[in-house]
């Protein structure tokens, strides 16, 4: 790593990224209307995507050991790709290849990044330098996304695929000619597949992949149903969905803004026990303070932001379960949290039909399954 300057240029790098991939939610209706289908076309696309998120991990046995810049510039090549067919052939079929183009290009980019990274900042404090990148998630919320609503009110909807693309294209010659490659990890013993081998039969690497699902599982029940339960309450779906909205940005901003001064400070596991602890706390208040439109929305800013807190203390930890191929199981861990937000959306539209307190109790029981984890990993490592 050179300095915090190419901190700063890998975060715009990824916000750029998370902007494309968070910008179908609000703006699914917008999509729809100017393709002349339902939103259910366009939610099924997004469906989809998640699926795709899942076998991700398998393809990064053929890219690891080519090194991380490369990784980095397969990355961001599926990007252009992506918003590049839709930005000169807007159509329903380009805007789902583009979704899946444009996540399978984040796969690759973030795992090959964060592993850069590791690779040049020791563990104590790479906590840090991870949390600061990961800002890249709620910036994308509070300056993209509204960026892309301007840009569509001005011209078209398929605008903001244009200038995403030509950021894409300016980052990649910003990797390809500014940076310097690490080592390239070596080939595993057992063949190409060896690492995943590796990675499947060790305990504590799978029950370290089970804390991210178990919380983004517990996260994903609130997170499909909150929309809901706010219109329900208080009948003022736009308005609080709005505010809403601003106070998830402003909550994950603030999350990963305490991981970058603490989680070096107390430890990796224990930030992440600590998280989980109060998003268990978070969630018992949220349907007990949500009795009024502003409790509502300070209940879900705490619930948020501990969440928040808790995943991004995880991360770090990933890179350092197995350091000879590190891209490898932050590939599988990510593909934890899709599986764990498929879960969460299975099972919420359920549970939310018996009562939202069931919501929250689902997500505390999700929590504690997560904090067993976080006590058996924190027993075996840092």
């Amino acid at each position: 790593m050179q300095n915090r300057y190419q901190l700063f240029i890998f975060t715009i790098i990824r916000m750029i990224m998370n902007t494309a991939y968070r910008m179908i939610y609000p703006f699914l209706a917008v999509f729809a209307r100017g393709l002349g289908v339902d939103v259910s076309v366009i939610s099924g696309l997004v469906a989809n995507r998640a699926i795709v998120g899942a076998v991700d991990p398998f393809i990064f046995p053929f890219i690891e050991t080519r090194g991380r810049k490369f990784g980095m510039l397969l990355g961001l090549g599926f990007f252009v790709l992506a918003m590049g067919s839709v930005a000169l052939w807007p159509n329903l079929t380009t805007l789902g290849i583009a979704l899946i183009f444009g996540l399978v290009g984040k796969a690759i980019f973030d795992p090959s990044l964060a592993s850069y990274i590791a690779d040049h900042i020791a563990y104590e404090k790479r906590g840090t330098a991870l949390a600061i990148t990961e800002f890249a998630w709620s910036l994308a919320f509070i300056l993209g996304v509204p960026a892309v609503g301007l840009i569509i009110k001005r011209t078209a909807w398929s605008a903001p695929f244009s200038i995403l693309g030509a950021l894409g294209l300016l980052a990649f010659i910003y990797i390809a000619l500014a940076l310097t490659d690490s080592q390239k990890p070596v080939h595993h013993a057992d063949g190409m597949f060896g690492n995943v081998k590796q990675i499947i039969t060790t305990p504590t690497v799978l029950i370290a992949f089970s804390i991210g699902l178990l919380v983004t599982a517990a996260n994903e029940v609130v997170n499909l149903m909150f929309g809901v339960w706010l219109e329900d309450s208080f009948k003022l779906q736009i308005a609080a969905l709005a505010g809403a909205s601003a106070i998830i940005g402003l909550s994950e901003l603030g999350g990963e803004g305490f991981v970058a001064l603490f989680v070096d400070r107390v430890g990796k596991v224990r930030a992440a026990g600590y998280g989980i602890v109060a998003n268990c706390l978070a969630a018992i208040l949220l349907p007990i303070i949500g009795r009024t439109q502003i409790g509502a929305l300070t209940g879900l800013f705490f619930f948020y932001i501990t969440f928040e807190f808790a995943i991004v203390s995880i991360i770090p930890l990933m890179t350092e379960v197995m350091p000879s191929a590190r891209a490898t199981p932050l590939s599988f861990a990510g593909a934890a949290h899709s599986i764990g937000r498929a879960i969460g959306a299975f099972l919420a539209p359920v549970l939310y039909s018996i009562g939202f307190s069931t919501v929250t109790g689902a997500a505390v029981a999700f929590n504690l399954l997560g904090l067993v984890a976080v006590w058996y990993v924190s027993h075996h490592h840092d």
